[in-house]
């Protein structure tokens, strides 16, 4: 039975949240304080975390950013805050996917199984596929260990900015649009836009250019997308 962790301090949305996905074959434990939120993860074995943004002890963001550097596991952003800076700033940060209050409760397990079924697609891919490392400058990536190097340092990725980067190097000096590569990492099924795809790039730009306001290794072709460079 694949495990959910709810970290939400509202009491109604959270049994709300948990009640629907244990409906639905899930196992589901809810946290109220932000604070215990990493601690929670890394002691049990989840599948995937909905996350508040607005929670007492730490704040949703701050606690997006500490599993995505100790864990890789599908991140849903589930909060009231519907601005699109909010919403960017969020999916810049790792998150996965990002739902807003009130929502539809078969919406939300919807999306949990959405994301849950993509990820072991993701990752049996990837396990199931051969090992061979690509290099680009002084950048690793190996497909099948789910591992980028930058020279002898790992570089943490998400599920996503994982996928997205390797696309562009098995398809070097080739321009995809960003609704091209939006559609061909998130779906069509993925309630999102083209700019998402930027946000990923900044990301993966931060990680391995040696300076990703000059990016030499994804290259932006202004009015057609982006090409990397090999």
């Amino acid at each position: 039975m694949r495990k959910i962790l709810i970290v939400e301090d509202d009491a109604e949305i959270a049994m709300l949240e948990k009640d629907y996905l244990e409906i639905n074959g899930f196992e589901a434990e809810i946290i109220a304080n932000g604070k215990q939120a990493l601690s929670t993860l890394q002691r049990g074995s989840y599948d995937l975390v909905l996350l508040d943004l607005m929670l007492p002890g730490q704040n949703g963001y701050d606690i997006c950013r500490q599993i995505r550097d100790k864990i890789d596991i599908p991140i849903l952003m589930v909060t009231a805050r519907t601005e699109s800076a909010d919403k960017i700033r969020g999916l810049g940060l790792g998150a996965d996917d990002y739902i807003a209050k009130p929502f539809d409760p078969t919406e939300l397990v919807a999306r949990v199984k959405s994301h849950l079924n993509r990820y072991e697609r993701l990752t049996g891919s990837a396990k199931g596929s051969k090992d061979k490392t690509i290099l680009i400058r002084d950048l690793k990536i190996m497909p099948k260990s789910w591992k980028v190097y930058k020279g002898e340092t790992e570089i943490k990725l998400p599920n996503r900015e994982f996928e997205l980067l390797l696309f562009l190097a098995e398809n070097p000096n080739s321009v995809f649009s960003k609704e091209q590569l939006f559609e061909k990492i998130w779906g069509l099924d993925y309630v999102g836009d083209s700019a998402t795809v930027t946000v990923h790039i900044n990301r993966i730009r931060e990680k391995i250019e040696d300076n990703p306001s000059k990016p030499k290794i994804i290259e932006t072709v202004w009015g057609a997308g982006y090409r990397l460079n090999p």
